[in-house]
This record gives structure tokens, C-alpha cells and sequence, in this order.
């Protein structure tokens, strides 16, 4: 790839992060350019790499070069640099390193918006200690001190570890799903963990609990009982609010896919951003290219509905068709109604 041509990806990518919150780092920028996905940072902040870059699929001087390029381009916008340590999720809270080379300063920087306020401003550039994270595994592993096995895993100088070991076997499990009785045991509890486990369909670590203190558990447990109707009326004014902003970014989204593709009637523009932006969905709608209102990530999003709603696309993979081959199959009409609703 041509240095203009990575400088204008570069750019692309990070416009994205910057409209999305305001501020843009390194990460940011090379899990945009798909050097890198979300499971292969979590991995690496895990403590579970040596540097992120073994993780890249490209070399540490193209990566180097990326943040020579991330450097210019936020310089020009007028962002302001804040160097950020990134520690990993282990006991030792070890510095991360992102290359073997020596210098780490140019992929540590953040680049904050002038927009953003000053509380903001002061909490990102806060040293952040991270939590520590504790491994869910999905296959048979041994305890790199006694030999022996159990539930979860704690890294240790780049060696898993049993909670016994690990001097944390007094914790108990507080599986995901209530966020108050969650947020208040790992606030009473003097030692905690995040336990994630890898979902080999998504190819990500998910978060699926926490270990706390049990006498930390029990406390949390008589808050949460105190104020359930106060929280229960929160959340309802929660929900309320969330579907109005959906609302508005799919309005939005329907008016960018009528400006990109004119010849689209107005209702089908609605329904496609209507369930490309659906939340919860995963769908391509709820990235952040989506939510920037990014041309390529719109263009996608018409090609979905395009795909299953005007060719016979789902019958072939009823069919057994592999995906890739029916994808192959369905090309051309597809670029034939791109064209169409191009105008």
C-alpha cells in the first residue's frame, strides 16, 4: 500500500473514532484498518501477548508508520496529545507494550478533540488502573504452579494460574446480567475480577460475571433490595430515552441512504435503517462507522437488504449453496440495483 493511500485509510478510520467520542487513539485506528479485531486487543490487555504487533497482520514498521500518520493527521485537525499508560489486566499490572522496539510513547497517545470539556478532558488523561481479568476457559488447561486445573485462570508473568494459587480462591461467582447488584459488589469488594469467556462464534471475550468477596455479594445484594423501585423507575425513563435517540439516528441513517442513493423510495430507505440500526442487533447499523453516518458503512447497509430482499440469495444458502459461492452468484444483480437506486 502507497503511503497517500494509507495516510487517506488512516484518516478514514480515525475521523470515524473522533466523531463518534471525541478523541482518537492508535487502537482505534488499526482495528479500523482490520490490522487488528476487538478479540486480539482483548487478548493482549489480558496480558496474554507480549505486544500487540504479534497479534497485527502487519509488520511493526507499517505499524510505526501508522502512528507517524495518526500524528500528522490529528496535528493538522488541532488535537490535543495526552500521553495514557496502558496496563495489563494482572496482578503485576505491567506496562503493555505495542512494539518490541523501545519507543511506545508514539502508540500510547490519545488525541482529544478541543470540543470536549474540561471534566472530560481530565478524566481521560487520568492514569486508568484496569481490572483484573480472569479467564472462563474452554479448554482443558494446568495451573502453571501446582500443576492442577479449576473453573478460571489468572495470568501471572505470562503463565495462567488457578485462583488457589493466585490467592483469590475466597472469591464467589457473580454471574452478568443485573448491572446495579454487579456495580455494587465489585464497589464493596476490596479484591475483584472481570470473567470473560471466548465466544468462538463472535470470536470475541465476552464478559460473563464477576468474583467478589462473598460478605461484598451480601451487601450489595440488601443495597439493590433497598431502592428497586427507584431503579425500576430509572429504567423505565432509560428506555424511554434510548428509543428516542434510535428514532432519531434512523431518521438520519434514512435521509443519508436518500442523499447516497436517490432512487431509493423513501419508505424502503426507512425500513433499511430502520433494521440495520436496530439496537441490540449487531447489525452493521450499530458500528461506529454507522453511527459517524460513514459512506462505506451505509453502503453496506443497502447491500444487506438488497442481498436478502431482492435476489434469491437466502434460497440458495437453503439450498446448501456455501456462502461465499452464493454471494459470488448474486454479484451482479446486486450492482445492477445499486445502480438503480444510484439513479
Amino acid at each position: 500500500m502507497s503511503k497517500p493511500n494509507l495516510a487517506r485509510r488512516v484518516a478514514e478510520a480515525a475521523e470515524i473514532a473522533l466523531t463518534t467520542r471525541k478523541y482518537v487513539t492508535f487502537i482505534d485506528v488499526v482495528t479500523g484498518l482490520r490490522w487488528l479485531h476487538s478479540r486480539h486487543v482483548d487478548i493482549w490487555r489480558q496480558g496474554r501477548a507480549g505486544t500487540l504487533a504479534e497479534l497485527a497482520a502487519v509488520d511493526e514498521d507499517r505499524l510505526l508508520a501508522t502512528a507517524g500518520l495518526l500524528r500528522e493527521w490529528a496535528l493538522a485537525k488541532g488535537l490535543r496529545p495526552v500521553d495514557t499508560p496502558y496496563v495489563a489486566g494482572t496482578r503485576d499490572r505491567r506496562e503493555l507494550r505495542f512494539t518490541s522496539g523501545d519507543g511506545q510513547e508514539p502508540f500510547r497517545v490519545h488525541w482529544l478533540s478541543p470540543d470536549l470539556s474540561e471534566a472530560r478532558v481530565r478524566k481521560l488523561s487520568e492514569p486508568k488502573v484496569p481490572d483484573l481479568v480472569a479467564v472462563a476457559p474452554l479448554d482443558a488447561w494446568t495451573c502453571a504452579s501446582c500443576g492442577d486445573t479449576g473453573p478460571y485462570l489468572i495470568m501471572e508473568e505470562d503463565r495462567p494460574h488457578c485462583l488457589t494459587c493466585a490467592d483469590m480462591d475466597h472469591l464467589v461467582f457473580l454471574p452478568s446480567g443485573n448491572a446495579a447488584l454487579s456495580r455494587r459488589a465489585k464497589q464493596e469488594s476490596g479484591l475483584s475480577a472481570v470473567v470473560v469467556r471466548y465466544n468462538r462464534r463472535r470470536k470475541v471475550y465476552q464478559r460473563v460475571g464477576l468474583l467478589v468477596e462473598e460478605t461484598a455479594l451480601a451487601a450489595a445484594e440488601e443495597r439493590c433490595l433497598a431502592d428497586e423501585e427507584v431503579r425500576e423507575r430509572r429504567r423505565e425513563r432509560d428506555r424511554d430515552r434510548r428509543a428516542e435517540q434510535d428514532v432519531d439516528f434512523q431518521a438520519r441513517m434514512a435521509a443519508e441512504i436518500a442523499r447516497l442513493f436517490p432512487g431509493c423510495p423513501r419508505d424502503r430507505a426507512q425500513e433499511i435503517a430502520e433494521h440495520a440500526a436496530q439496537r441490540g442487533s449487531g447489525r452493521v447499523g450499530r458500528t461506529a462507522a454507522a453511527k459517524a453516518l460513514d459512506e462505506n458503512a451505509i453502503t453496506l447497509a443497502v447491500i444487506a437488504s438488497v442481498r436478502h430482499l431482492d435476489t434469491d440469495y437466502d434460497s440458495l444458502l437453503m439450498s446448501g449453496v456455501p456462502r461465499m459461492e452464493a454471494r459470488d452468484r448474486i454479484r451482479e444483480r446486486i450492482e445492477r440495483k445499486l445502480e438503480e437506486f444510484r439513479g
